[in-house]
């Protein structure tokens, strides 16, 4: 039989439990994806036994003192509450053992707020990363070697992986898969897991749907999702209006002032951002422009390159590889 990959999450008392439970969901459906054992997943703390999440709820673990360092393929650690992160990085025999864990493994990397830790270790010295976006500005301060992108929702950089936060440690964790394993069997985790879509890294932690529910009047928290289903459309201000119950001048009016921008230049945000998620498809770029609303082709590049700074090829190109292979 196989030697299993050993996924080492690292917990400590007050870890935001789903920065666990997600990435260990994530590698034990693959297993079960793949039809035969590849992944084994084990929590390691400190003193082992049952730690205490930052929701009330303990999960058990293993002393890192009984881990073996050369098991281990991927060290992932969790994000938590400020004292909980303060007290294990206090830790210092434990933090001495992450540092070796981390050298030795094929991959490292944190979820969340984790990041501070391996900031503290000195592991982020001239890297790209992200953590959850509250927290980006205070990462950026106390290490100011480390370049940290507060709109991606995870960053590889080598052995190095980085994710924003909470359900984000599952994106990372199906990419990891799909490098492994191919893009097919990650699209079947995604749907085990029942996910709305397998998001990718560079998707923004603030899609322009959750920035909607946060600022929107009921009106408008409809028609944003209205629009979302007919972005393949002609969608113009007068239809909007009638969507919205308004008259064309006191829609633009007050749809201006909610979201700080002109309906149709939020519109087009709406198309971009699927158009960006489509690219990772294997969906041609006329196929693309059609599904959202671009007549041609090359007006949805000359859009794209505008928003982007880049032409779709060229993103694909760069970022979403799978849609040649």
């Amino acid at each position: 039989m196989p030697k299993l990959r050993q996924v080492a999450l690292i917990a400590f008392d007050g870890f935001q439990i789903l920065d666990i439970t997600g990435p260990a969901s994530v590698f034990s459906a693959a297993n079960d994806a793949l039809g035969k054992p590849y992944y084994q997943v084990v929590t390691v703390s400190a003193k082992g036994g049952l730690v205490t999440s930052h929701s009330g709820i303990s999960i058990q673990s293993q002393s890192y003192k009984s881990s073996k360092l050369v098991s281990i393929d991927t060290l992932l650690i969790a994000g938590g509450s400020a004292d909980g992160l303060e007290a294990l990085t206090r830790n210092e025999p434990f933090m001495k053992w992450i540092t070796q864990a981390a050298q030795m493994a094929r991959r490292y990397g944190s979820v969340c707020t984790g990041a501070f830790v391996l900031g503290h270790l000195g592991l982020l010295k001239k890297k790209k990363v992200t953590t959850h976006w509250g927290s980006c500005q205070k990462l950026a301060t106390l290490y100011p070697e480390t370049e940290v992108d507060a709109n991606a929702l995870f960053i590889n950089q080598g052995k190095l992986w980085t994710s924003a936060g909470v359900t984000t440690g599952i994106d990372m964790g199906l990419e990891m898969v799909a490098q492994a394993h191919g893009v097919e069997i990650a699209n079947v985790i995604a749907k085990r897991l029942v996910l709305y879509a397998r998001r990718p890294g560079y998707q923004s932690q603030f899609s322009p749907l959750l920035k909607a529910q946060e600022n929107a009047v009921p009106q408008f928290l409809k028609l944003v999702e209205w629009l979302g289903k007919r972005l393949d459309q002609n969608i113009d201000i007068p239809r909007m209006a009638e969507q919205a119950a308004m008259s064309e001048r006191t829609f633009y009016r007050k749809f201006t002032q909610c979201f700080g921008e002109t309906p149709r230049d939020y519109v087009e945000k709406l198309r971009l951002d699927n158009v960006r998620i489509l690219l990772s498809s294997k969906a041609s770029l006329k196929q693309i422009a059609s599904l959202n609303g671009y007549p041609t082709a090359a007006q949805l590049t000359k859009a794209f390159a505008h928003r982007f700074g880049v032409s779709p090829a060229f993103f694909r190109k760069l970022h979403c590889q799978e849609a040649h292979d």
